[in-house]
């Protein structure tokens, strides 16, 4: 946990007044991601389970097809990473580089359709979950997030099996970083990744929709609101898209047959 949390000291004021106190922030750095050799891009990410955060990158971003055409992740240095392919994988890293930064707070940075998305998409297989298990997720979630606890600056992505089971729980100052992260965990046990409910600590915005495709998870679920594309890209790959997941309640905005009568 200390390679994610740094220690500041602050003013803080209420209405006693102002004085010092030490407080901790979520650490943001960058880290480049190669690929034998070659750049593909640098992330702005919370240090901690970078081979996770890559796997994840690689896979969800289409760059790869599957862990197995990993033979490798190295450090170079501290900031970065240099993937190694099996014999006989090889991809143009011309096709995938970023002449940008890839942010905290940016996700697909440039996809900019639906279409884009369907051409690679694992299309989800047919499933049922239990409302009482939905209605129970982020909670499960709250409960592996330490990090969030002692600096409220940190997003967490989990991944649950149907039953409400955690698989692995992954947090990071950038949301899609944390889905990264802990699709790459479970990518190493498990690809594709569903039947499987991906549970967000925020909104899901397009790109978390996306990348949860992309692993073939058929559901996600986040503590706040969807975007308008999430909605339309999860309806038009017929998954489960639930948000307000909180206490017993939550809404339904796509995927509403995979819901089991109880």
């Amino acid at each position: 946990m200390s390679d994610q949390i740094k220690p500041v000291d602050v003013l803080r004021s209420n209405v006693e007044g102002v004085r010092e106190v030490r407080d901790s922030v979520a650490i943001e750095e960058p880290l480049e991601i190669r690929l034998e050799g070659t750049s593909l891009a640098v992330v702005m990410r919370t240090p901690g389970y970078d081979e996770d955060l890559v796997r994840g990158f690689l896979l969800t971003e289409a760059i790869l097809l599957k862990p197995e055409e990993i033979a490798g992740i190295n450090h170079v240095e501290e900031s970065i990473v240099d993937v190694r392919l099996v014999d006989g994988v090889v991809v143009d890293p011309s096709q995938f580089q970023r002449n940008m930064f890839v942010s905290s707070s940016c996700g697909v940075c440039g996809k900019a359709s639906i279409e884009s998305v369907t051409l690679f998409a694992k299309p989800a297989r047919d499933f049922t979950v239990r409302q009482s298990v939905l209605a129970g997720l982020t909670a499960l979630l709250s409960r592996s997030q330490p990090g969030f606890s002692k600096t409220g600056g940190l997003h967490a992505a989990g991944i649950f099996d149907l039953d409400g089971n955690e698989l692995d729980v992954r947090e990071d100052v950038g949301r899609h970083n944390a889905v990264d992260k802990v699709i790459g965990a479970v990518s190493l046990s498990r690809w594709p990744l569903e039947p499987a409910l991906l549970v967000v600590s925020g909104r899901q915005s397009f790109e978390i929709v996306q990348k949860a495709a992309m692993a073939g998870i058929g559901a996600t679920v986040g503590v706040s609101a969807p975007s308008s594309l999430a909605v339309e890209l999860a309806r038009s790959l017929g998954m489960l898209l639930v948000g307000f997941a909180r206490s017993s309640t939550f809404n339904v905005y796509s995927g509403e047959t995979h819901l089991a009568v109880e």
